[in-house]
């Protein structure tokens, strides 16, 4: 069981974002965040498996359609969440990007490092926010129950491989 943190992928072919990003987002979330980069689509889908739980995708890649890396992510993980980011604003590029599947659609742009960082903390604090939602327990005793059940699960594991 991996205790460093959820895997977070982000595929761009522009060098300058992909270093940009993985600091910003490293610098918010530390460990709890594993950040692989990659320049194409090709080389992230060969390390997506079960265990990867986010993926930042540009629309754009060289010679790949971001919706194409988008289908394939979905195919070998529909639990998956991908953000797509492009500098292209066409409305029907975002709603055929939500159509195969994608989680939010970010424009690149000025605030789009902020948009992110505010989409991951929503998709790691998903949980608690239904348990204070649906069973209306407070925020905190949210948290603790996720952290109990989180060391539980964890003690559980280890214990099997030591006995």
């Amino acid at each position: 069981m991996n205790t460093q943190g959820l895997n977070l992928f982000i595929i761009d072919d522009n060098q300058l974002l992909l270093t940009g990003l993985r600091n910003y987002l490293h610098t918010r979330f530390g460990t709890h965040l594993n950040i692989s980069t990659f320049s194409t689509g090709k080389s992230a889908l060969n390390k997506v498996d079960k265990n990867t739980k986010i993926v930042i995708l540009d629309y754009f890649l060289d010679g790949e359609n971001g919706n194409d890396v988008l289908q394939s992510i979905k195919t070998i993980n529909p639990q998956t969440e991908v953000i797509m980011l492009s500098s292209n604003e066409d409305i029907g590029v975002a709603i055929d990007a939500f159509r195969k599947g994608a989680a939010d659609f970010v424009i690149k742009g000025e605030k789009d490092k902020k948009k992110i960082s505010s989409l991951i903390y929503n998709i790691l604090t998903y949980p608690i926010r239904i348990m204070v939602r649906e069973f209306g327990i407070s925020k905190f005793l949210a948290i603790f129950l996720m952290t109990f059940l989180t060391m539980g699960i964890a003690v559980f594991f280890i214990l099997q491989f030591l006995y």
